[in-house]
């Protein structure tokens, strides 16, 4: 059963609220970090390769990448099946990268049939390809079908603005931040929009670029 759907900015101040609600913590954070972001993009090739492109790299760096991508139309399934390795070197593609790009164009996902699937079989079918983890597939989740109720705990920044907002420690595990999540559903996605402006608001206070 697919569950509530993101799909305007109303949809993500409901569940900003039944946060704040719930949980003090993030009652705390959300006059910090101000309206949060839709972040809905379409679903599809392009929207997954985009995330296997920001594995492991810095935001701007992922943006300068994809840029190269589109301008030479890399970003389309059946031109990425067929480019060469200097081709997609050029563009900025790791040989790993450019390996899990071409995997991915030749898959045959059925992006329509996904929509319909609960969230942990989006999860298991994207992981069957080559080069996409969790990370990435629980990310496609949120933004590309706009899921109200996933996570993705293995991301570095949800993990480090969990441990500031709520006074740990240490940086919770993928897999502590996973059951930590369980009290967040059912807007679980919410949750990580709230944490990664939290993130981003904590860095600009401490002077970090």
């Amino acid at each position: 059963m697919v569950g509530r759907i993101i799909q305007t900015l109303d949809c993500v101040a409901e569940g900003a609220a039944w946060l704040a609600k719930c949980e003090p913590a993030f009652a705390r954070a959300l006059p910090l970090v101000g309206d949060l972001p839709l972040r809905r993009e379409p679903d599809g090739f392009a929207a997954l390769l985009r995330a296997i492109v920001g594995q492991q790299v810095s935001v701007a760096s992922a943006r300068a990448i994809w840029a190269r991508l589109e301008a030479v139309g890399l970003t389309e399934a059946s031109v990425m099946a067929y480019a060469s390795d200097d081709d997609l070197r050029a563009a900025g593609l790791s040989r790993q990268k450019a390996r899990y790009g071409r995997a991915l164009a030749g898959a045959g996902i059925d992006f329509h049939a996904l929509r319909q699937m609960p969230d942990a079989e989006v999860v298991a079918r994207l992981i069957a390809v080559p080069g996409i983890g969790v990370w990435t597939a629980e990310i496609y989740a949120m933004f590309a079908l706009g899921r109200a109720d996933v996570f993705a705990p293995g991301d570095l920044a949800l993990q480090e603005a969990t441990r500031m907002l709520f006074g740990l420690e240490t940086r919770p595990s993928d897999k502590v931040l996973r059951v930590m999540a369980e009290a967040w559903s059912p807007w679980r996605s919410v949750a990580a929009r709230l944490l990664w402006a939290y993130y981003r608001v904590a860095k600009e206070r401490d002077g970090i670029a």
